[in-house]
């Protein structure tokens, strides 16, 4: 038996987003359940470098499959200017629960990635219009092009509004997706008004300050303590859906207004599993805003992980490593 190697390349030929989107739905339901374990995630904090690791193990059991696999992922946002290198990297072990055999290492890169826009997706199917046909994207990094493709998977998205401080960012966005959206440049307040809104900045001031009537926010940027992007008066007044109450109090969209006070429990609607499973309701009026709170959760990683491996194996991709010595 041998462990499948997937490099970037393998990753992003056996993913199919609509399936990984159904996936990560499928654990958030899992986790609501109880029929996970995910340990806290941990970190290595290395302020010398600007940068961190952190390790992301986690087990997931469906009515349909079963596995369990960790992430070891950095962010180091020097990497870019100083090194050429991305900003975010990350490797994850995919094993098989019932004998603990490392069954792929793959590149976690793009899987991050990609369950993040699949977590988005999830949120927005629950969470906005059925008639949403505009997105806005505030940031026009990476993770904006996996927003529009997961989404856009959900919802019948005519029209995108890109926001981002850098002309040739956003010149670029416009050029890759103009002929299959109308995608037009805009300020921040024009994209945080269409009918769907993912944000994917690291600022730690408030850069949203209005929203539309109806709107519903994928907040997908704070991923550590002190970052922020929404004003608090929004998060205060929507209906606020968030991925784990531990990690979204520590160091989501709302940890920073969690500290001061200006958030509490009863601000709360619930997670985004209990809406998976039923035993929340999602949207409840038109005029809604609502609010995602996603961290990124390890099951997100295994779930994203599990499509990925079985589509490779299934397609013969990748390369065989003996990497337990059973040959010898």
């Amino acid at each position: 038996m041998e462990t499948v190697i997937l490099d970037s390349d393998d990753v992003t030929e056996s993913t199919q987003i609509g399936e990984v989107i159904d996936a990560v739905e499928g654990a958030f339901g899992a986790y609501a359940h109880g029929d996970t374990q995910m340990p806290a995630k941990s970190y290595i904090d290395l302020p010398q470098y600007n940068g961190d690791f952190r390790s992301m193990p986690a087990y997931i059991e469906t009515d349909e499959w079963e596995a369990a696999a960790i992430k070891w992922v950095n962010v180091h946002p020097d990497n870019p200017d100083d090194d050429g290198l991305p900003t975010v990297m990350g490797t994850l072990i995919y094993s098989d629960p019932t004998t603990g055999f490392p069954l792929a290492v793959m590149d976690a890169t793009d899987l991050t990635r990609l369950r993040t826009g699949a977590a988005a997706a999830v949120a927005t199917r629950y969470l906005a219009r059925e008639d949403a046909t505009s997105l806005g994207l505030v940031g026009a990094g990476v993770q904006a092009h996996s927003q529009l493709d997961a989404i856009s998977h959900v919802r019948d998205i005519e029209r995108v509004v890109i926001s981002d401080l850098d002309a040739e960012v956003r010149a670029a966005f416009v050029e890759k997706y103009g002929e299959d959206f109308e995608v037009e440049a805009g300020d921040i307040t024009a994209a945080a008004t269409c009918d769907v809104v993912s944000t994917t900045t690291p600022v730690r001031t408030p850069i949203v300050e209005e929203v539309g009537e109806g709107t519903h926010i994928n907040a997908m940027g704070a991923d550590a303590e002190g970052k922020h992007e929404i004003a608090d008066e929004i998060l205060q007044e929507a209906t606020l859906v968030i991925d784990d109450y531990e990690q979204c109090t520590h160091s989501g969209e709302i940890n920073v207004p969690w500290s001061a006070g200006i958030l509490t429990d009863e601000d709360i609607h619930g997670e985004i599993g209990d809406i998976v499973t039923g035993t929340l309701a999602g949207r409840t009026a038109d005029d809604e805003v609502t609010v995602f709170d996603s961290t990124g959760l390890a099951i997100q990683d295994v779930a994203a992980a599990h499509v990925v491996y079985e589509h490779a194996v299934g397609e013969d991709v990748g390369t065989g490593f003996d990497m337990v010595g059973l040959s010898e």
